[in-house]
């Protein structure tokens, strides 16, 4: 027997097998429609309550959709931002519990591809350990913050999320002054198909943090 033909026989439908399973119109539109939630929770609904319990039904539906695709990473860096969101929206000690789940869905999904989404989950986890408390009460941590910030960027140096989170993140450490060239950055970062509602909130974020440095 050739090994040599058998190898490439065997690397063809590896390989046709991982097209398959990325080929997946059902994955693909559970994602974009999670993504749409998400955007319309966190910049349409104003009233407090009702976004509470959307994102609350959001991260149910975004935790079965992890567990429908283990090896998928995407859906575990939408599972950590919508609970992530979810924890800000909810407040006090009680979203301390959501904020590790949220940390544990993030940091698994790095463990299947550090670079999915543009490097999201280093962006969306950076941006958890700036936010919550550190110790005792949270796991907050400052430094591995800007650490996780800086490999998103390194990853999506022009995206919209990557810039305007570091330029969040060093205003909120009295380092304003570096913070504007993040900010224009992200100002002028491409547009994402499909996450228009997304984007427009995010340059409204921007130009409030602009306003903040001006």
């Amino acid at each position: 027997m050739n090994t040599s033909l058998l190898c490439k026989g065997l690397l063809a439908i590896t390989m046709l097998g991982a097209g398959l399973a990325y080929a997946d119109p059902g994955f693909d539109a559970e994602l974009a429609s999670i993504q749409d939630q998400w955007a319309i929770a966190s910049y349409v609904t104003n009233d407090t309550g009702a976004r509470r319990n959307a994102l609350a039904a959001l991260s149910e539906r975004a935790h079965g959709f992890s567990r429908r695709y283990p090896a998928r990473a995407e859906p575990l860096i939408w599972e950590g931002i919508v609970l992530s969101t979810y924890a800000g929206a909810k407040g006090g000690l009680g979203a301390l519990g959501i904020a590790k789940q949220s940390r544990s869905a993030l940091e698994a999904a790095l463990k299947i591809d550090p670079n999915a989404l543009e490097g999201s989950a280093y962006t969306s986890l950076g941006a958890l350990y700036s936010k919550v408390p550190g110790f005792p009460l949270g796991f907050g941590d400052d430094d591995k913050a800007e650490q996780l910030l800086l490999r998103a960027l390194a990853i999506n140096p022009s995206g919209i999320d990557a810039n305007f989170f570091y330029a969040q993140y060093l205003c909120d450490h009295r380092r304003c002054a570096g913070a504007k060239r993040y900010l224009e950055r992200a100002e002028q970062a491409p547009a994402r198909p499909g996450r228009e509602l997304a984007d427009q909130g995010r340059h409204r974020e921007i130009a409030a943090l602009m306003q903040k440095l001006s």
